[in-house]
């Protein structure tokens, strides 16, 4: 399977870096499967860090060899479980168990302020997930651990949206 990391530069060398804010999965090395969401984050990543080009670094990456000796959190889609994963991640106050691999739906903006009405009160968790039931998320992978790295292989880095398939 290929999984694409859309950043400002190509990263032929994936690698954990600790991180200032609160991130969906925790602190990790993000992909996707999708090649196009892959590159609008590099564009965003680009826009924000006003430097680089917007890049998608290219991965192959082995489920079955990862399956057999990592342990992989899989939320198969946006439900409470996930909800609330994904608050505790953000707050940095995430204190259950750590994964290698964790893969689920991706928070975009439009979820983050479903999340931040969560957050400080203003509706429940069922509430969050009626509101977000209508949004076609995206998938997500955190390889949160060496090993995980460990299992990808870089295939090469592509910089301008016509060479995304």
């Amino acid at each position: 399977m290929l999984l694409y990391h859309g950043s400002n530069l190509p990263v032929n060398k994936p690698r954990l870096i600790e991180q200032t804010r609160g991130l969906d999965f925790g602190a990790g090395f993000y992909m996707t499967a999708r090649q196009i969401q892959a590159y609008d984050f590099a564009e965003a990543v680009t826009y924000r860090r006003k430097q680089g080009i917007p890049t998608v670094s290219v991965y192959e990456f082995d489920e079955k060899i990862a399956d057999k000796s990592l342990d992989i959190k899989i939320f198969s889609e946006a439900n409470a479980q996930w909800l609330e994963f994904v608050k505790e991640n953000r707050l940095k106050i995430y204190a259950g168990k750590q994964y290698d691999i964790i893969i689920g739906p991706v928070s975009d903006d439009r979820v983050f302020l479903t999340l931040q009405g969560l957050i400080i009160g203003q509706f429940t968790a069922e509430v969050a997930l009626s509101i977000l039931k209508p949004y076609k998320l995206y998938d997500q992978y955190c390889m949160a651990t060496d090993a995980a790295l460990s299992t990808l292989i870089y295939k090469k880095s592509v910089t301008s949206r016509e060479e995304i398939n």
